[in-house]
């Protein structure tokens, strides 16, 4: 006859000390706030090649080209 176990035999994970947890809030947020900023610039970057391609009626021209030189505008403008 088999025997069949309903607990849980996993043990309990080591819980961070509160100084560490404290660190990685603190990078978490600057890296959702670069995140954000890079999130913004490449959507502008992605409108910019858009209307790029649009002005030609999307014939011919080379999404990277287009892609390239409305970054090289995004940082012109911005930087």
């Amino acid at each position: 006859m088999s025997r069949i176990s309903t607990g849980s035999t996993r043990k309990k994970a080591a819980q961070p000390s509160p100084a560490k947890v404290t660190s990685v809030r603190k990078k978490t947020a600057y890296s959702r706030r670069q995140t954000g900023d890079d999130v913004d610039r490449f959507q502008m970057i992605a409108t910019a090649a858009y209307y790029r391609a649009e002005h030609r009626g999307f014939t011919g021209g080379d999404p990277m080209e287009d892609w390239l030189a409305a970054e090289a505008e995004i940082n012109q403008r911005y930087h």
